[in-house]
């Protein structure tokens, strides 16, 4: 049987679930007096995406990827093309794309604004952008861009266009 037995000192208010060890040793949790979402392992908000439906990108014109199928959303954070993060911390975001015969620059995007420029690459590669993020889990967004030199059809490939991230550490 496990037990839980507060300081003397403990301050706040607040609700905590424990499993009892499997072994009669004794075991010690310490946690902070913070405020805020305690993360362990298991629990952190992550998600994957990928384009399961072409999307047609125009020639020299910046355009939002969009993401029609998750592969998993552990926090329902994901919608389409963007990842909005409820839990404030540190994201680490990465996406791909393959778009025909033309030439490709990615770009992350947070809040709609251009946060971090990804891969500039050649005729018949993947260009991939991706970063680790602060969001404050209330009103930051995480988008995925590309700029394409030629028109062309983006890959509908689950292995070639795609989007992820994952909480890496809470605030």
């Amino acid at each position: 049987m496990a037990a839980l037995i507060p300081s003397a000192s403990a301050t706040g208010s607040g609700t905590m679930t424990l499993a009892g060890p499997s072994t009669n040793s004794n075991q010690t949790i310490s946690i902070p007096d913070t405020t805020g979402t305690m993360m362990v392992s298991g629990n952190m908000p992550a998600f994957s995406a990928y384009q399961s439906s072409s999307q047609t990108l125009t020639a020299a014109t910046l355009t939002k990827i969009l993401f029609q199928t998750e592969e998993f959303d552990t926090n329902n954070n994901f919608a389409s093309s963007t990842f909005t993060p409820t839990v404030a911390g540190y994201y680490q975001v990465t996406g791909s794309i393959r778009c025909g015969n033309t030439q490709i620059r990615t770009f992350i995007y947070k809040n709609g604004s251009q946060y971090k420029l990804g891969t500039d690459v050649s005729v018949g590669y993947n260009a991939m952008a991706g970063t680790l993020v602060y969001c404050n889990g209330s009103t930051d967004y995480i988008e995925f861009y590309a700029l394409v030199t030629g028109g062309g059809s983006v890959s509908a490939a689950s292995a070639e266009t795609w989007f992820n991230g994952c909480l890496v550490r809470a605030a």
